[in-house]
């Protein structure tokens, strides 16, 4: 039976893994309601789904890691970490790198220092992003821990500490509208503020044993991007193994003391491949492709005790999703792992793309991507996602085109996860941009060269998309009904209508597209072949001395992605 709450006077790992899991539990429950706070009425809004999932990654995690209260929140910063999706998911997983920090060191902590661990996660958050906007998660959760600051100094216990910081970051919340007009104008308080003050709901819960019942946290079935992708690219890319010299896929923690990440790294670089060296000096997360786990294992013991040990054979593996995939004859499965298995010099440079729709991604390809991370809107991969694709490229130097605003800062945190390669987010925030940036990009290039030339073509294309409402809402001047056909340039909707040709050429209008040489059309999935037939022969009778490129995107959601150049 759970102590009464007015005899907790200090927060140990134990509740802190307890906390961690019901703040994960109270977002699932109102992840949706999160969702329907996006600003846009466009089918994108995703904030609540990318912090559960972040916050579920960390909850996993810390279920994992030791007893201290020091381990358990550098295990949940870590989850975070690799689980991070969305801009406010990357926010949430610095505020807990931040909190991490506050407890380094400690087997449990007082309300003051608990106070003082959620100001650490504030300052964390601010520095990690570039230009902090005043009426966002990061307003929201800076009052938290003031309120928080304030009680714990006035004597209050660690509940109370936590209750002040709820209603302070409650009151922040309310007044987000005022700080954002964009909020202010959709009737709506900022998003990611809301999903924090669930979280913190659920951690209050944890304490008072009420609201949530704390157990194990479940795999839930949400859809995740990597597992969206894995379905999607199981049939025609499942024999990508890097190299099939380092069959065994190994993983496990570390734990000791005084833990030298960087000397590790150097140690195991040249012993495999897809070398992931991460965590604390106290906690080292290795995953490592070797030949022989026992000796990477044995050379791990050196340092301190093993944890959490995963061995993979890759090749068996492979083997049976072959024997599964009877669509394909024996010969052919044959040909492509004897494709496989031939030794590839690492490359000097690479990329890796983010791309939404099967048409959209064989683009990439074709241009060069050596790998395509499947996401966009309402489905951002995660920081894992980004950084396992960064893994599978053989290439000393690889660039990261995003294209979508919310995916930037993930793809900017696998910098601090692969540590053996040199890692360039090009911030891409659309398809056609990412299009440029590639078709700038040069393999003969030094990398300051490819990364000037990259960045200036995503000024040199205008980016459009059609989509349809999700809700009613009020926009600018513009009165939006559910199911409306929109039209966006560059993430603003600038025009609504009732039929798919009238919105698509209203937006080219808003575009310009006649003053510009290309006009490059994807089309959506559930885009009729004969709707894309109209709109190209009214491009043409309009002005044919403008190019028209159309492909089939096959993207959800979006019936048309326009880039004009």
């Amino acid at each position: 039976m759970r102590p009464a709450t007015n005899i907790i006077t200090v927060l140990n790992g134990q509740l802190w893994k307890q906390m961690m899991v019901a703040g994960a539990q109270a977002l699932e429950q109102r992840k949706h309601e999160v969702d329907a706070l996006n600003v846009f009425p466009v089918p994108d809004g995703d904030t609540g789904t990318n912090m559960f999932l972040t916050i579920q990654s960390a909850a996993r995690d810390s279920e994992k890691s030791g007893n201290s209260l020091s381990e358990v929140s550098a295990a949940a910063s870590m989850g975070s970490l690799m689980g991070a999706r969305g801009n406010s998911g990357v926010i949430l997983s610095q505020l807990l790198r931040g909190i991490a920090k506050g407890f380094e060191g400690l087997q449990a902590a007082n309300p003051g220092q608990v106070a003082q661990a959620l100001q650490a996660g504030v300052d964390t958050a601010y520095k990690a992003v570039m230009k902090p906007v005043e009426g966002t998660i990061l307003t929201v959760s800076r009052e938290t821990a003031r309120g928080a600051l304030t009680r714990s100094k006035g004597g209050g216990s660690l509940l109370e500490t936590l209750q002040e910081a709820q209603r302070k970051g409650q009151e922040s919340l309310a007044k987000t509208p005022d700080l954002l007009p964009v909020l202010k104008q959709a009737g709506v308080v900022d998003a990611g503020g809301q999903g924090f003050l669930i979280i913190l709901g659920g951690w209050i819960a944890a304490l008072t044993g009420e609201a949530i019942k704390v157990d194990t946290l479940v795999e839930q079935g949400t859809g995740l991007t990597s597992r969206v992708q894995k379905s999607s690219e199981n049939k025609q890319d499942f024999m990508r193994i890097e190299n099939l010299d380092y069959p065994y896929c190994t993983e496990f923690l570390v734990k000791g003391t005084d833990l030298r990440l960087e000397q590790m790294r150097q140690d195991l670089k040249n012993r495999g491949d897809s070398l992931l060296v991460v965590g604390t000096p106290e906690v080292v997360k290795i995953h490592v492709h070797v030949k022989n786990p026992g000796k990477i294992l044995d050379y791990a013991l050196q340092w301190g005790s093993l944890h959490e040990v995963q061995i993979h054979n890759m090749l068996e593996q492979n083997e049976s999703m072959a024997h599964a995939l009877k669509a394909e004859s024996s010969d052919q499965i044959e040909d492509k792992i004897n494709n496989k298995a031939e030794d590839k010099p690492l490359q000097e440079y690479g990329v890796v793309a983010v791309a939404m729709g099967q048409g959209i991604a064989d683009v990439f390809k074709s241009l060069g991507a050596d790998e395509v991370v499947y996401g966009g809107q309402t489905m951002n991969p995660s920081t894992e996602d980004l950084a396992e694709a960064v893994r599978k490229v053989q290439a000393r130097h690889i660039y990261i085109l995003p294209n979508n605003g919310n995916v930037i800062m993930a793809a900017h945190q696998v910098k601090d996860i692969v540590q053996d390669r040199e890692v360039y987010v090009i911030a891409s925030k659309s398809i056609p941009q990412g299009i440029s940036a590639l078709l700038n990009y040069n393999t003969e290039a030094e990398v300051k060269d490819n990364i000037i030339n990259m960045e200036r073509a995503l000024g040199l294309v205008r980016s459009g998309e059609v989509t349809y409402s999700v809700r009613d809402s009020q926009y600018g001047t513009m009165d939006i009904s559910t199911g409306d056909i929109l039209g966006l340039v560059e993430d603003v909707i600038v025009t609504s209508g009732q039929t798919l040709l009238e919105v698509a050429q209203s937006t080219l209008e808003k575009m310009e597209w006649q003053t510009h040489d290309l006009v490059t059309i994807f089309y959506g999935e559930e885009t009729k072949e004969e709707e894309v037939e109209r709109l190209k022969n009214w491009l043409g009778q309009e002005n044919p001395s403008v190019e028209v490129e159309v492909h089939p995107g096959r993207q959800p959601l979006y019936y048309y992605i326009f880039g004009v150049e």
